[in-house]
């Protein structure tokens, strides 16, 4: 702690993250978590500062009330800008948008084989017969695109997976559905991973 009697902070370019952020990164068990976690937020918070012109560490980073029921644990956004964004991580990749409008995006590895069984429920009902409809090889890589299109567009709306992802279609083809509102992109992602972004139309 500092003379001042304010929270510690630590030193070199972690020190751009804030108190939040610092606790987060902290209750990841493992480190390579803790790593992909610190390094995704620095940047996130430098490209951040220099959209806005300011201090990455003065950025304020806040939560949007929740669409569904109201509470602050909707979309994180900045506090008083028009600028949104949206991260994803997973497995030392890292995925990050920003817009002028309501954004999400999610990167994922496909699961294993013999995981699709546990997982499909999850899908829309329509999304499960498309994927059934597909050789069996490549349902696992069809049940990522699914899933990204469908985290990126429950991120950008403000709900997360605990609305329901069973409830929206997004699409188990080799493209996105039509999504009204919205325009959900397929993105390119490193060997071995699938991506998506889902961005709220200007129009709305």
């Amino acid at each position: 702690m500092d003379s001042r009697g304010g929270d510690p902070r630590p030193l070199g370019a972690e020190a751009v993250l804030d108190a939040a952020e610092r606790t987060r990164a902290d209750m990841y068990r493992r480190e390579e978590h803790r790593r992909i976690y610190v390094a995704t937020h620095m940047a996130l918070r430098m490209l951040l500062g220099a959209y806005l012109e300011e201090d990455p560490a003065a950025v304020l980073l806040v939560r949007e009330d929740c669409p569904g029921c109201g509470k602050p644990h909707g979309r994180p956004a900045v506090s008083g800008s028009p600028l949104h964004f949206s991260v994803s991580h997973s497995e030392g990749v890292a995925l990050l948008a920003f817009a002028g409008s309501p954004v999400g995006v999610d990167v994922e590895r496909p699961p294993a084989l013999d995981a699709l069984s546990h997982l499909l429920p999850s899908l829309h009902a329509r999304e499960r017969a498309e994927l059934a409809a597909l050789p069996p090889a490549e349902r696992a890589v069809a049940f990522a695109a699914c899933w990204t299109r469908k985290e990126a567009y429950l991120k950008g709306i403000g709900i997360g997976l605990a609305a329901g992802p069973h409830r929206h279609y997004v699409g188990g083809g080799s493209q996105a559905a039509p999504t009204p509102g919205w325009t959900l992109t397929d993105v390119t992602a490193p060997d071995g991973f699938m991506a998506a972004c889902a961005v709220r139309n200007r129009d709305l």
